[in-house]
């Protein structure tokens, strides 16, 4: 599996982790994450290969987040719950997830991305 990456167009998160992709030629494929989250199954291996606790999965400053009160509600929900919720809205999932298969990040930071994306 080559990469794979998660974002949303407008995000400007998004767009920065996109541009080093890009200027780092590191060659990958891309899906918008609002229109095709990823399946619960999906997630699952990536939220195990990240070494990630599951709540960092999820875009905590985001609108839908605040909306449907999930500060609130996460912690009363089993982790199997968690994870058909961020299936069921892209929007929901923190951004970009890239993934190989192997490794997953989270969000973007440049020194995370260099230490695991550039070969």
């Amino acid at each position: 599996m080559g990469l794979h990456y998660y974002g949303y167009p407008t995000c400007t998160t998004c767009k920065k982790a996109e541009k080093w992709l890009k200027e780092s030629n590191i060659p990958y494929e891309a899906t918008n994450i609002a229109e095709q989250p990823p399946s619960e199954q999906a997630l699952k291996e990536m939220i195990t290969s990240s070494e990630l606790p599951l709540k960092k999965f999820f875009n905590t400053s985001g609108m839908k987040y605040r909306e449907l009160g999930l500060k609130d509600k996460l912690a009363t929900m089993s982790e199997d719950e968690q994870i058909q919720l961020l299936a069921s809205d892209g929007m929901l999932i923190k951004r970009p997830l890239v993934t190989d298969g192997k490794t997953t990040t989270v969000g973007f930071n440049e020194q995370t991305f260099a230490d695991t994306w550039k070969a």
